[in-house]
């Protein structure tokens, strides 16, 4: 039998170690070696860089942010600032963007403590400008959680309550992108794909009027006045034209923003909406208002989370559930009742041909209150529109099937390449 000259075990830690740290930096370490240190490094290639970095039940990325949190956490600082600075320079796919290091150090200060995130920030930024990496000057007071984003209202009436979320990639943003939402509910229904699509695109959330925090002026209102009310927050926040996604009344918005303000949407997804509804629609709308402006929201909450959601969704999520259901009889009655007539009245079919940007069209497979065949109408109506149907969904397919959802609005977003 041949002796097989190779330590495998170290070798594979070797490669590891490499692919990590960079060659330049193992090679320095190497070189240091002598016959006083070389089995300790020996010992870290072998079992820290082959037994533990070695096991493929963690992607390197991850290894890196629990390397980073312990380090900091145990004020290993020469080991941090290894590690900072290897993350930083991989730019094979392993590594950590800049806006990745911060939440690593922000998560770190929770549970590592003050003090330690203080070392860890500050070593950080050394490396940073040691690779010529811009810290542009800002000032604290004006910092807003990526999460929430920027809160405000508009200066013009009726005041709207919005949320801008800046592209958290530090570059400039890919598309501006506004989240508009169904009746009863608020911005905070977009959160999930808010934060998912602000990593590289600025994102804007807002309430209705007559919904969450924004003005509740007498109604009726009609469709046209959501439109008009869209277009003064945009002109506001001085965007140009935006990627326009709207779900059930959200989608009516941007339908008619579509139509009446053509300069601002650049492109539109319309989900679980319609562009006008039959006369026995109509009338159930009519009696709706009546019965919330006679009893209050509370007296059809349950109703509409009948129609939000399927048995299925509403068994396995009640806290979902419940919570949607606050949010819906909480809603100012006068804002709802009048919203309800806008929903109830909106007549977009016959303009629809207007529309001249990429659209795409979702619809919940088994949505009542705006089924498939209304979706496609529009799909079939508006030049070189795309139709999506997400399966198991009913009317809040955003929140029913998220991962599906928020993948068709990638998708789509993906496709319309860079802005200019």
């Amino acid at each position: 039998m041949s002796h097989d000259p190779i330590d495998h075990d170290y070798e594979r830690g070797l490669r590891n170690r490499r692919t990590i740290l960079g060659d330049a930096w193992v090679e320095r370490s190497l070189d240091k070696a002598n016959d006083f240190n070389a089995d300790f490094q020996n010992l870290i290639t072998r079992f820290a860089w082959h037994e533990i970095w070695g096991r493929p039940g963690l992607e390197a990325r991850m290894r890196r942010v629990i390397v980073l949190a312990t380090t900091m956490a145990l004020a290993r600082w020469e080991e941090f600032e290894l590690h900072v600075r290897a993350a930083l320079q991989d730019d094979s796919g392993n590594g950590l963007t800049r806006e990745e290091l911060k939440e690593v150090l922000m998560q770190a200060a929770i549970y590592a403590g003050v003090p330690a995130a203080n070392t860890g920030f500050s070593l950080a930024q050394h490396i940073l400008r040691e690779l010529d990496t811009p810290l542009a000057p800002a000032v604290p007071a004006d910092a807003a959680h990526p999460g929430v984003g920027r809160i405000g209202t508009t200066a013009s009436a009726p005041r709207l309550r919005y949320s801008v979320r800046e592209a958290r990639h530090g570059g400039p943003a890919r598309h501006t992108v506004v989240l508009s939402h169904a009746l009863g509910c608020d911005m905070d229904m977009w959160d999930g794909l808010a934060n998912h699509l602000a990593l590289d695109c600025r994102v804007i959330c807002y309430d209705h009027r007559g919904h969450g925090g924004s003005d509740a002026p007498p109604g009726p209102y009609t469709m046209a006045e959501l439109a008009d009310d869209a277009a003064r927050l945009l002109g506001e926040l001085d965007t140009g034209p935006v990627v326009w996604v709207g779900l059930s009344m959200g989608g009516m918005v941007g339908q008619e923003l579509a139509l009446r303000h053509p300069g601002l949407v650049a492109a539109l997804v319309v989900a679980n909406s319609t562009s006008g509804y039959p006369e026995a629609a109509r009338t159930m709308w009519r009696e709706r208002i009546a019965k919330v402006e006679a009893e209050g929201v509370e007296a059809i909450a349950d109703a509409v989370m009948g129609r939000y959601f399927d048995d299925a969704f509403r068994s396995a999520n009640p806290a979902t559930v419940a919570r949607f259901r606050r949010r819906v009889a909480s809603t100012d009655a006068v804002g709802y009742a009048a919203c309800c007539a806008a929903v109830g009245g909106v007549d977009t079919s016959g303009r629809l041909a207007g529309i001249a940007v990429p659209t795409l069209v979702i619809a919940g497979e088994r949505d009542a209150g705006t089924p498939p065949a209304m979706s496609e109408a529009i799909a079939q109506s508006v030049p070189g529109a795309r139709l999506a149907v997400i399966l198991d969904a009913t009317h809040l397919s955003a929140i029913e099937q998220p991962a599906r959802f928020n993948g068709l609005v990638r998708d789509f977003i993906a496709g319309l390449g860079k802005s200019v």
